[in-house]
């Protein structure tokens, strides 16, 4: 049984909180803000921009006085700094001010441990959350992972045991009130109308907004980036595909005006 993620934003919006994610243009498609406590998957295909995108709003919310933890399950620690150091995001500044911290995990451990857990257990929702994969020293607001695909492999062959893991982790953030930026990759165009064929769809289900980043064979062999916002939870959102772009020393920037949805099902492919 999926929990009820509902429920958390049955009351008045004006009693919400709201977390801007600071990247220029994008929170013009949102009309108050990503409301505190959401969880949101971040999806596209292999180059769309999903860990700068994810990269881009850690650093900005350690610069509002944010306390971020930032789960690696495939690039280690060195190369995520260098990431943000291209782009002139001094990742060391706020570790050192204890606003951020980027730790890698082992997805095969987590899958051992959860594995273990059931067996002693013997009734799945006894599963606890926090030794499995939250750090116990340290208590952040936001949280971002990096990627759900990784530790879905890690489960491969045991889809069912996933999806209990995934429904006790949701939970586990709800009842923080942690807002979480979860990377999926996807390999197809599924938002634009396709079947969809991912598995542990029931995330999407679970989560309380999506956000599609893609790359786009558009015209004459060029290839742009997109962004688009499927759904959010306790607020409007203005559903387009929009342009995004990359920029040097800068990182993301969104264009919410420059429209490039339209007509462009057939001619959509990810890198």
């Amino acid at each position: 049984m999926l929990p009820n993620t509902r429920d958390k934003f049955s009351e008045s919006a004006d009693k919400l909180e709201w977390f801007r994610t600071g990247i220029p243009g994008f929170d013009d498609l949102i009309s108050k803000g990503i409301p505190v406590g959401s969880s949101i998957l971040v999806e596209g295909g292999p180059g769309s921009g999903k860990t700068i995108f994810c990269l881009q709003i850690a650093y900005n919310a350690c610069k509002r006085g944010k306390k971020v933890l930032y789960m690696s399950f495939e690039e280690p620690e060195r190369r995520l700094k260098h990431h943000m150091s291209e782009f002139g995001w001094d990742a060391k500044k706020f570790e050192d001010k204890g606003l951020f911290k980027i730790q890698r995990f082992n997805a095969l451990d987590i899958a051992r441990s959860v594995e273990a857990l059931l067996s002693e257990a013997k009734r799945e929702l006894l599963i606890e959350i926090q030794p499995v994969l939250i750090p116990t020293d340290y208590d952040p607001e936001i949280i971002i992972v990096d990627s759900l695909s990784s530790i879905a492999s890690a489960f491969s062959g045991a889809e069912s045991r996933f999806r209990i893991y995934m429904e006790q982790f949701f939970r586990y953030l709800e009842r923080q009130k942690i807002t979480s930026f979860l990377i999926r990759e996807i390999a197809h165009p599924t938002h634009l109308g396709l079947v969809y064929t991912e598995k542990g769809e029931a995330i999407s289900f679970l989560a309380d907004g999506i956000i599609a980043l893609y790359s786009i064979l558009y015209r004459q062999g060029k290839r742009i980036s997109g962004i688009e916002i499927i759904k959010m939870r306790g607020t409007e959102i203005k559903k387009k595909i929009v342009e995004m772009r990359i920029i040097s020393k800068k990182g993301i920037v969104v264009y919410p005006e420059s429209i490039i949805g339209e007509g462009i099902k057939s001619a959509l492919a990810f890198t």
